[in-house]
């Protein structure tokens, strides 16, 4: 399989370039670019210090790492993020805290590498890693106004939960 170039313009000094972490996975870990902390109930942008350039017919979705989805109450807030082709800014993860509240002992920031989904405030750490890039390209569409979509392809009769869960 063929590889495709995406630019890359470090921003900020000491950044870590996204990477796979093994051959054969799908996306690559980004790192935050600096200390960042997450309060309960709050909305953040973690910079990355990176700047890209993805060719035309491409997107790059952001997608959370399981680990961090799992184990903490972290969560990003636009799961798949898309980064189009045209943006240039640097790369910023969005990243929401679900906690319900403070630390119960009203102790540091937890790590990112906690574990048992614990509650509270978390600090995220330059070079840590907190999200996965994978590239996908993007057909173009083009709409076709009818009168009906009944009679094109086939009608599975439904949505939201119309299937069940068995």
């Amino acid at each position: 399989m063929g590889e495709i170039e995406v630019f890359v313009e470090i921003m900020r000094e000491g950044v870590t370039l996204p990477a796979y972490a093994n051959p054969w996975d799908a996306g690559m870990d980004v790192c935050a670019a600096c200390d960042i902390t997450i309060p309960p109930g709050e909305t953040v942008i973690v910079p990355t210090g990176l700047k890209l350039a993805i060719p035309e017919g491409y997107e790059i979705q952001v997608r959370p790492r399981s680990g961090i989805s799992f184990n903490t109450p972290l969560r990003i807030a636009n799961s798949p993020g898309t980064i189009d082709a045209g943006y240039r800014d640097e790369l910023g993860i969005i990243m929401t805290n679900t906690s319900a509240g403070n630390m119960p002992d009203g102790g540091e920031p937890l790590p990112v590498s906690t574990k048992g989904n614990r509650q509270g405030t978390y600090l995220i750490k330059k070079g840590d890693r907190i999200a996965q890039l994978v590239l996908a390209k993007v057909p173009r569409m083009r709409l076709s106004v009818v009168d009906s979509v009944k009679e094109i392809g086939r009608d599975r009769g439904g949505g939201f939960g119309s299937t069940g869960v068995k």
